[in-house]
């Protein structure tokens, strides 16, 4: 493939990675725990059922990746047959992005609207990776495929950084806005994070190859879907190192996954930390994390990449037993610096690491949508289980410190990915 095609590939990264900054890790999570919460009380009725706020956020991003987990094989395995894997990236882009836009009309009055869209923008982000990432087999070389994973989440890191920094200033200089309240500047903030994502995405789709088929999606297409994911399954079972790779993957990304997911609602909570102290450590994580994903691509070429995973999950073990002893402010920004260079590596590595296992001469969609799913149920357990936790304890220091069990034993599970040669690389 050409430059262009590699560069419109990353270039998805800038355009999507607004949603997980925007909307799962900074503004809206502040938003949301600011209009569920009252002065005496943090309950909520969702559905008549009253439930802790910070419990049902969890839940409610649970579900969306369950249903993400239990669907993308099959539209995965569609994409495949039907060479069609641009035009569900497309849909689902256009999902997840017109949900954010509707989070403008998220207000104190209505929190089964903010729930839904918020449940259905995390379905669309979540369903666009599936298809986004079954491009990178095809548009790199094997050994490309290390540095260009870890361009696309650095264009990512730093793109969704910029919008974050203007959405800040409208937060923090709401008098540069016509005086616009911190409410006002979050639903706009929303808005405009679905704007972006549409719009940069344009790139993307002009550039990625789209593959022509006969045939039509329908029942044939099913079948042909549940097909391909048997084919996927008897390949697996074949590649040993393959299917341990997924395990311990499965296990470590949990807590990556829930880290990143609650880290918000943990320094507000837990640390009394504003809405511009939040954002502010959010942008130290985002910038960090660029270096982190060059620096581990750079170590996975010197030490190999089981191992500077390894390295990896260890110093997330740190980072929670760190945590829980977090009191300030000036603390949770040290946190954050070593949050941000472990993110990028842990990330960026994960992808490119599975893709250079894969077998030669086949549709990567169904493949990558078995690693789209190990991801997607790793969050659903650990989000789920974040959950349970903090609806028993009142602090929660407690759930964060349970995260070390997932990155524990990931460690261990990378030990049994036996070296291989692989395509003619050693991958460890």
């Amino acid at each position: 493939m050409n430059n262009k095609v590699k560069n419109a590939w990353a270039f998805y990264d800038w355009a999507n990675s607004v949603y997980p900054l925007v909307i799962t890790s900074t503004i809206f999570p502040i938003y949301y725990e600011s209009i569920t919460r009252t002065a005496d009380s943090d309950l909520v009725t969702f559905l008549g059922i009253q439930i802790k706020n910070t419990s049902l956020y969890t839940y409610s991003l649970s579900f969306a990746y369950l249903v993400i987990a239990l669907f993308s094989p099959l539209l995965s395995g569609i994409a495949d047959s039907g060479g069609s894997k641009k035009r569900f990236m497309q849909f689902f882009c256009y999902l997840g992005a017109i949900s954010c836009a509707g989070l403008y009309f998220f207000t104190p009055g209505n929190l089964n609207l903010g729930i839904f869209l918020v449940v259905s923008a995390c379905i669309g982000y979540s369903g666009s990776i599936v298809f986004y990432n079954a491009y990178l087999p095809e548009v790199a070389l094997f050994q490309e495929q290390d540095t260009l994973s870890a361009k696309g989440f650095a264009l990512g890191y730093i793109g969704s950084s910029i919008l974050l920094i203007f959405n800040l200033t409208m937060i923090l200089m709401p008098e540069f806005y016509g005086g616009i309240s911190k409410s006002m500047a979050s639903r706009i903030s929303f808005l405009t994070t679905g704007i972006w994502w549409i719009v940069f995405a344009q790139y993307s789709f002009w550039y990625l190859p789209s593959k022509s088929s006969k045939n039509k999606l329908g029942e044939q297409g099913i079948i042909k879907g549940y097909q391909e994911l048997k084919n996927v399954w008897n390949k697996l079972k074949q590649i040993p190192a393959l299917t341990r790779y997924l395990l311990a993957f499965f296990v470590y990304n949990m807590g990556v996954q829930t880290v990143m997911l609650v880290a918000t609602l943990f320094g507000k909570k837990e640390i009394g930390m504003e809405a511009g102290e939040l954002i502010t450590t959010i942008l130290i994580i985002q910038f960090i994390a660029v270096a982190g994903a060059f620096l581990f691509s750079f170590a996975s070429s010197r030490i190999g990449n089981i191992k500077t995973l390894q390295m990896a999950t260890l110093i997330w073990i740190l980072v929670c037993i760190t945590a829980y002893f977090v009191t300030s402010a000036f603390q949770f920004y040290f946190l954050a610096v070593v949050v941000g260079l472990v993110m990028g590596g842990i990330q960026a590595l994960s992808r490119s690491t599975y893709s250079k296992m894969l077998p030669k001469n086949i549709e990567h969609a169904s493949f990558f949508s078995f690693y789209d799913v190990c991801e997607k149920f790793g969050i659903v357990l650990g989000m789920a289980l974040f959950g349970i936790l903090d609806q028993v304890f009142d602090s929660m220091r407690v759930p964060v410190i349970a995260l070390i069990l997932f990155f524990l034993v990931g460690f261990i599970l990378l030990f049994r990915v036996k070296k291989v040669d692989y395509k003619s690389e050693s991958i460890i």
